[in-house]
């Protein structure tokens, strides 16, 4: 640290740092800090140490190891793309089967409802268009043609008669190979769930080596039941089990290896990744910034709102679902000058698998190891309700531990959409991302839930301004007011500490 007694070199005063990097994530916008000396380094002000500098080059040769070639995953997502849902574009006729009982029943929503967010799945793809659709009672939603005799024969004349259909989307969680394969005999074109849809989605929107591994394993369980469908039909002509050219296997179980073979390289890829991102969590919480997690239902404003928070010019929100695959994490300042970190998650969806879920692990771990999450509503969706019975399900299923999930701060977004929009629960915090409504408050109550859920404590220290005291503190704590007491060289010093670095601020510089 500079002694406040030395001359300091004005002509290295920085205004702002900008473009800093925290693990790796680019930051913007950072302010420069005018207690601390001009010329102190970007790295003092991190945290960084000869300590953590040996650490890193400790984990270095680990980290080497855990890089996987660009080339491997692009092989692995590529490979065995599920037939019928890779095609550039399909003109879809949507089937919504209106369950009239029963518990597959949905009872916090509308058929027309479903319906409208089946059209809006469908019209994010590119190129792909609805053709018609059609909403039709059954009782029956478990049998392979989902309806019954008499429905299913009109549905069937309809959706032949309908000119130009490439691809029928059943609005269902996912469809057993049965009755996939029946459906498409039936009606002479691919059939789409909601799984193998979204999938589709997913795919078209992946662009990091974690997306993409992560699809590509979700992808198996619909390959692997594909493949037992295919080999099926071989064997009723008689060349499913048939052996290949002396090898011992047949075709079934060749090309279940090989699917299994997949997995394992897919997983092992996985893990590699997993390892990095959790050194890049253990540094975050070296450096005691609070870690913020955004969630929500797919298209509530995630996005929207973090960019407001921090004023990040490099996130570019899409109208549209399942716009971001990835976590990716973002800095911004409390009203107390307290840096927090932002993360920005994949939003979720109704009646999707589990497996679907499962495969999205290794990014939504992240959420787990949150201080604070954030549950963005889109309160001007006819379905919000539907929506956030959706979310916290997720969340639950997550094993997200119950201190985090009390921690939840519940916000309001859209109400610019909503007339003369009045809360009516005190602890919901109403904003408009887009318009920057209300954010003033989300701040404060974000800063009040992280001073409460992290341990940290506010208190008044008195400094000796002639030591490297003031300097240490802006950068172990947040330093929200210095008060000059006087001649004796002394300050009373305002921060947000946590207890960990309160107990080495006592240590270090033999505070009582």
């Amino acid at each position: 640290f500079l002694h406040p007694s030395q001359e300091w070199n004005l002509q290295q005063r920085h205004s702002h740092v900008r473009d800093m990097e925290i693990n790796g994530i680019k930051h913007t916008n950072i302010p420069h800090n005018p207690w601390l000396p001009p010329t102190t380094p970007v790295w003092t002000l991190l945290g960084s140490s000869q300590h953590t500098q040996q650490r890193t080059r400790f984990h270095k040769g680990k980290e080497e190891e855990d890089e996987i070639d660009e080339a491997e995953i692009e092989e692995l997502f590529q490979q065995q793309i599920p037939t019928g849902i890779s095609e550039e574009e399909h003109r879809v006729f949507i089937v919504h089967p209106d369950v009239k009982w029963g518990s597959r029943k949905q009872y916090l929503t509308t058929a027309a409802l479903q319906m409208e967010e089946a059209v809006g799945l469908v019209n994010t793809l590119y190129n792909w268009s609805v053709v018609d659709k059609i909403i039709l009672s059954t009782k029956t939603p478990e049998k392979r043609r989902i309806f019954g005799k008499g429905n299913f024969q009109a549905l069937t004349e309809k959706i032949r008669a309908t000119p130009g259909v490439t691809a029928v989307f059943v609005n269902v969680e996912c469809l057993s190979p049965s009755s996939e394969k029946e459906l498409q005999e039936a009606w002479g074109v691919k059939v789409l769930d909601r799984y193998s849809l979204v999938l589709h989605i997913f795919r078209c929107n992946a662009r990091t080596k974690e997306a993409k591994l992560q699809i590509s394993l979700a992808e198996i369980p619909l390959l692997r039941s594909r493949l037992r469908n295919e080999v099926a039909n071989l064997d009723q002509q008689g060349g499913g089990s048939r052996y290949i050219m002396g090898s011992g296997e047949t075709l079934f179980e060749m090309q279940q290896r090989l699917l299994k073979e997949r997995e394992l390289k897919i997983r092992s890829a996985l893990e590699r990744l997993r390892r990095k991102r959790h050194l890049l969590r253990s540094q975050r919480k070296h450096r005691d910034f609070p870690i913020v997690s955004v969630m929500g239902y797919t298209n509530c404003g995630k996005t929207t709102l973090i960019k407001a928070l921090t004023g990040d010019a490099g996130l570019q929100p899409k109208d549209q679902l399942f716009a971001t695959l990835d976590v990716t994490v973002h800095a911004g300042k409390l009203p107390s000058h307290m840096t927090v970190l932002y993360v920005d998650t994949i939003g979720f969806l109704s009646q999707l698998p589990h497996q679907l879920i499962d495969s999205f692990s290794a990014t939504l771990e992240d959420v787990t190891h949150s201080d604070l999450i954030i549950h963005v509503r889109d309160i001007s969706h006819p379905e919000t309700v539907n929506q956030k019975v959706n979310v916290l399900n997720v969340l639950k299923n997550l094993q997200i531990p119950e201190k985090l999930l009390n921690s939840i701060i519940e916000v309001h977004n859209k109400i610019d959409l909503i007339e003369g929009f009045e809360v009516s629960d005190p602890e919901v915090i109403p904003i408009s991302a887009l318009k920057q409504h209300g954010l003033e408050v989300l701040k404060e109550k974000i800063e009040e839930a992280v001073v409460k859920y992290t341990g940290k404590q506010i208190m008044t220290l008195k400094v000796q301004l002639n030591s490297p005291q003031l300097a240490w503190l802006y950068k172990e704590a947040t330093v929200q007011a210095v008060d000059d007491v006087g001649d004796d060289c002394t300050a009373n010093v305002k921060v947000i500490i946590s207890q960990a670095a309160y107990g080495r601020y006592r240590k270090l510089f033999q505070v009582t």
